[in-house]
């Protein structure tokens, strides 16, 4: 913090307010003195197959979905949690709270340990229905109740920043902080997706997602290949399709295919795939190097590169990249359309939004308008932002946000080329259909 006020220029005596967001799914583990008993666990980490299946077993996987939002999976907190306390039993007994990652940021800053409910509706332990704790998942898991943090509004001022925080972060004591909500909902404020009139966002970071806002849940039976999170707006929530590695893709392959110490890799390998046609020519990717979330639920799902020939260079391998995840994304899009959302146009962050050609790539892929806006790296901060400027006052409401940023280019879909895309994800589909069997046989 003291290296962003440096650098920004910005004097904290200026700073109204500090609004927090940060990763979710993951599982931070306290003492009773608030202290760290163990690294912490992130979203990515599926070590917690076994007890997942233990609570699918107890509560059924679509009632759980029906009650949560999203099914039963190891990349949740809960099922981390029941992996600690079964395998590292003297760290288990020495936890007094799990909390998330933004959370211990603000207990860092306060001295109040609380959560919010889009944070807690990312654990696979909160009831969307009452807005509390799920007394029937956690009585399956076996956790008690009180390791979890009190559920508090996303814009509520849980604190102040305390003497020793300020002496650490440079901000001012006494400076008022908002609890705010994960990096998902928080990106969703960002962008202005508060009301689903609103459209949807596409994050293409190292995981990337599909998300728009709702009134209510909105549930994907039977395939349940969507989620839906709280929002940060007070009665609204994020319907999101996530994938465990989209950014996360392009950036392994130019790790393989150039030098880590070369700036402009991305670049330059994302300008010579342009000049290719990955699934055109019979080359596929299947962009599941971590497992998979939406819309497959596979946590045994491995990446691939099929259909690989002599005749296929660096150039192709990068196309199948950005082919790849925009398939898996295409048919998460396509699950909210199954469900009535109409979904014309997409507004893109993340670092993959910088990419005018991963950005008609996708056009194409979605049939649909995909459009960059000025902030884009930011989404995630500025929701955070905004957030925290309602629950002071400084704003009215959430629509603050669309008047932060404005769209500066648009990719609207070739219809050639959807006709393409369309074809070559139904080949898409049937290499990992294929394949699914001997990922199983290897888990």
């Amino acid at each position: 913090t003291r290296t962003l006020l440096e650098q920004t220029g910005v004097n904290p005596k200026d700073v109204e307010v500090v609004g927090v967001s940060g990763q979710m799914m993951g599982a931070v583990f306290l003492d009773s003195a608030g202290a760290p008993v163990r690294p912490a666990i992130i979203w990515a980490d599926t070590r917690s197959q076994q007890q997942c299946a233990t609570l699918i077993e107890r509560l059924g996987q679509e009632a759980a979905y029906k009650q949560l939002g999203h099914r039963l999976n190891p990349t949740y907190s809960i099922t981390k949690v029941m992996w600690v306390r079964d395998h590292e039993p003297d760290v288990f007994n020495r936890t007094s709270t799990v909390c998330n990652a933004k959370d211990f940021v603000a207990f860092r800053l306060t001295d109040v340990l609380v959560t919010d409910p889009s944070d807690a509706s990312s654990t696979n332990a909160f009831d969307q229905h009452l807005g509390t704790w799920s007394v029937q998942v956690l009585e399956a898991a076996g956790i008690s109740p009180a390791l979890l943090p009190t559920v508090v509004p996303s814009t509520t001022i849980i604190g102040t920043v305390t003497r020793r925080a300020s002496e650490a972060t440079g901000l001012i004591e006494g400076t008022p902080v908002v609890i705010g909500g994960g990096d998902g909902p928080t990106a969703a404020a960002g962008v202005g997706i508060v009301d689903p009139a609103d459209g949807a966002y596409a994050y293409l970071g190292s995981s990337s997602w599909i998300s728009l806002a709702s009134n209510e849940p909105l549930l994907d039976l039977p395939l349940m290949r969507t989620m839906t999170f709280n929002h940060v707006l007070p009665g609204r929530y994020v319907p999101t399709a996530t994938m465990q590695a989209g950014g996360g893709s392009l950036h392994w392959v130019a790790d393989l295919l150039a030098d880590r110490d070369d700036g402009d890799r991305f670049t330059r390998l994302v300008a010579d795939a342009d000049t290719t046609d990955a699934s055109g020519e019979g080359l596929y990717f299947l962009p599941y190097l971590l497992g998979e979330r939406s819309p497959l639920w596979n946590p045994n799902a491995r990446g691939a590169f099929v259909g690989l020939s002599r005749n296929h260079g660096p150039a192709h391998l990068t196309k199948a990249v950005l082919e790849g995840v925009a398939f898996n994304l295409g048919i998460c899009v396509d699950a909210f359309r199954d469900r009535g959302v109409v979904i014309d146009r997409v507004d893109a962050i993340g670092g993959g939004a910088a990419s005018d050609v991963w950005l008609q790539v996708l056009a194409d892929s979605w049939d649909c308008t995909v459009r960059r806006r000025t902030i884009v790296d930011e989404a995630n901060s500025l929701g955070a932002a905004v957030t925290a400027g309602v629950g002071v006052g400084l704003f009215s409401d959430f629509t603050a946000a669309r008047s932060l940023s404005h769209v500066t280019s648009e990719f609207t879909p070739d219809p050639a080329r959807v006709a393409d895309y369309r074809r070559h994800r139904a080949i898409f589909v049937d290499a990992y259909e294929c394949l699914e069997p001997w990922f199983e046989r290897n888990a």
